[in-house]
């Protein structure tokens, strides 16, 4: 039987956020502190993976948006950007779209150099709106193949 999903190399020292539940918007975290990759000095091409394991919502208002954000900061203490999103929720707060996110595995294509600016630190951000927010989710990076 065919299959659609790709098989990656799992390293726990890129994981980038473990399950548990997020009902406010906070930096990602491992073992209940806040997780920073450290991606070194060169260009990275990456895929964030992301495994929605639950996520709420019932009252057709929440919004949940996952961000790969860099920093040269190593506390992302300043110089934060944002270099991908990915937004799920309810259909009603997902602009264009007309179902809501389900649980499953989403990817994120990312790479640490910005407009000829090379980002040595990255992290996950979860930023959450809506009535009754909660997304239980874990994320890692994986290189990009080729």
């Amino acid at each position: 039987m065919p299959r659609n999903q790709k098989d990656f190399t799992y390293d726990a020292a890129l994981l980038l956020k473990d399950a548990g539940a997020i009902t406010a918007d906070a930096a990602a975290q491992v073992a209940a502190v806040n997780k920073i990759l450290d991606l070194g000095l060169a260009r990275v091409d990456a895929r964030v993976i992301i495994d929605v394991s639950a996520i709420d919502v019932a009252s057709t208002d929440e919004l949940y948006n996952l961000k790969f954000q860099l920093s040269n900061s190593s506390t992302f203490a300043s110089g934060v950007i944002g270099q991908g999103t990915i937004a799920l929720g309810a259909a009603a707060g997902l602009i264009g779209e007309s179902a809501a996110s389900v649980v499953g595995r989403y990817e994120l294509g990312v790479c640490n150099e910005v407009n000829g600016t090379l980002y040595r630190y990255a992290r996950m951000y979860t930023d959450v709106a809506g009535t009754t927010p909660s997304i239980n989710y874990t994320g890692f990076l994986v290189q990009q193949p080729g």
